[in-house]
């Protein structure tokens, strides 16, 4: 089934095309973005400019027709502020209908709140712990708190970019007598969500809408970091925010245009969005923000799979988002799931028994365990260089729960499980840092050796036992001893480089298993 999800936003009119299945598995197949800026003015005069009228219903009109060719089974439409507050905005959806058939839902703040939280939630891994999620949008932000099961609030605030912008009657600058009576109103509006927030607790504070990851990102490459493939799961310093927002208070829109990172679209409201986004941080008492790319549309399609689904899911129960992502890509192009498992059971055993050696720690073995589970995915488009073609889809299959240098390791490690060891000559691996080279190189040789163990693919090993002494590395496999000649042989082909990364003469041998 694919659905297709308009969100009429203040700032932004956005639409995702997507394949759905009953499970709550979304594969986007199309995105669109027209920064309409509905809420120009309306907060001041409560009215939908001429403007702003005509071009929001025609880029409705657009994404309709869109989402028509692309064969959309059904099209979700919600309006937010704007739409809820402007005395026109009955009248904009009333055309709207008759323009094109669809009927928009106006929701409300706490709704809209709930929305986001179950998008983001399926895009970022909360591993058993509440967050709170903003959402900076043109007219409000929403606050919400949660984790992997309940929703536990969800707040919508009169405060958005243009909302503010209309504070200061479109004025190009903030002067210091008008920044403290801005942060003050933040404050003001803010300070009992915040503390309802707080009481309720969360570990970390996740931020998404197009003027938080705007900002992250700029106050990313501000800080010296290169620009990001992709925000999600980013992790962005208060601090770096801060000083952001100080150079941007200084600048007219002109130069706030120029600013790496933000462009000349969100240049007209994006300093009194970092003045906002640093108050709320400062009021939560927290250091860094994690940036997330879903929003509410994709959050209209996780609600309507909640009402509309009947089937059993056809996906195994996984034990949070990064596996299920894991498992959805491995599915997609016919992975045998469990024998990939057993691959990643040999290789964390492996890891953790040669820890002394190579002094890697969960960041590493978690590439690790995720690089064993989706090594072989390039065999689907052919078993020659397929872990090549493995390295290309883990890189850009947009895996759900993982950051750009998790993504980045992963596929670096699929890539060099066979075939030629890495080496600088590699383009590829030449980019990587030094650190992010070694962990390759040990990783992937620890992948190789456990690929290798399973090489008739039938699960012959049990366990393995590792023995250090100086010099030399030990391998002990326990199973069925006298089925695994070809284990022994296909591995012990195998052991060369990791061997050299660890700088230990390897042997291996097959022990009967202990009745």
């Amino acid at each position: 089934m694919k659905i297709a999800a308009i969100d009429i936003g203040t700032n932004s009119i956005h639409m995702v095309i997507a394949k759905v299945s009953h499970n709550h598995n979304i594969q986007i197949i199309d995105r669109e973005k027209e920064m309409v800026k509905l809420g120009v003015g309306v907060f001041a005069t409560n009215r939908l400019s001429e403007r702003a009228f005509q071009q929001g219903l025609e880029t409705i009109k657009r994404y309709v027709q869109l989402a028509d060719q692309r064969g959309a089974d059904e099209i979700i439409t919600a309006a937010t502020s704007a739409i809820r507050e402007a005395h026109n905005g009955g009248e904009f959806l009333h055309e709207l209908v008759s323009a094109t058939g669809i009927s928009p839902e106006t929701i409300s703040g706490s709704k809209e709140a709930r929305l986001i939280f179950k998008a983001v939630r399926n895009e970022i891994a909360l591993k058993g712990k509440n967050a709170m999620v903003i959402d900076i949008g043109g007219g409000s932000t929403e606050i919400t708190v949660g984790n992997e099961q309940d929703i536990l609030m969800g707040k919508s605030m009169k405060l958005g970019v243009l909302r503010l912008l209309d504070m200061f009657n479109g004025e190009d600058k903030v002067g210091g007598e008008a920044l403290g009576v801005l942060e003050a109103h933040i404050r003001f509006v803010a300070r009992q969500i915040i503390a309802e927030a707080k009481e309720l607790g969360f570990s970390r504070i996740i931020g998404t809408s197009g003027t938080i990851r705007t900002l992250g990102e700029a106050a990313h490459i501000a800080a010296g970091g290169k620009p990001m493939k992709s925000v999600n799961a980013e992790v962005v310093k208060r601090e770096d925010l801060e000083s952001l927002t100080k150079q941007l208070l200084k600048m007219n829109v002109e130069k706030r245009a120029a600013v790496n990172g933000i462009g000349d679209k969100r240049a007209d409201a994006i300093h009194l969005g970092g003045v906002l986004l640093v108050q709320l941080l400062q009021m939560a008492d927290a250091k860094e923000i994690t940036l997330c790319d879903a929003s509410l549309r994709e959050g209209l399609i996780l609600d309507y799979l909640d009402h509309h689904a009947q089937a059993i899911s056809e996906f195994p129960e996984a034990p949070d988002l990064r596996h299920r992502s894991a498992f959805q890509l491995a599915h997609q192009f016919n992975v045998d799931w469990e024998q990939k498992n057993h691959v990643a059971y040999l290789a964390l055993q492996l890891f953790r028994q040669t820890k002394k050696i190579h002094k890697l720690g969960d960041f590493e073995q978690d590439i690790l365990e995720y690089a064993a589970l989706l090594h072989s995915v390039g065999q689907y488009i052919r078993f020659e260089r397929y872990h090549k073609h493995s390295r290309y889809i883990i890189a850009h299959a947009g895996l759900r729960g993982f950051n750009d240098e998790e993504i980045l390791l992963i596929s670096q490690v699929a890539r060099y499980h066979r075939k030629a060891e890495p080496k600088k000559k590699h383009k590829k691996f030449r980019r990587l840092s030094k650190e992010q080279r070694h962990t390759v190189k040990v990783l992937s040789g620890i992948l190789r050796v456990a690929v290798s163990l399973d090489r008739t693919k039938n699960q012959l090993v049990k366990q393995l036992h590792c023995k250090l002494s100086k010099g030399k590395l030990e391998i002990q496999l326990a199973g069925q001893a006298d089925n695994m000649k070809l284990e022994l042989w296909a591995t012990r082909r195998h052991l060369d480089p990791l061997a050299k990364v660890l700088h230990k003469d390897i042997s291996i041998e097959a022990v009967p298993v202990q009745e």
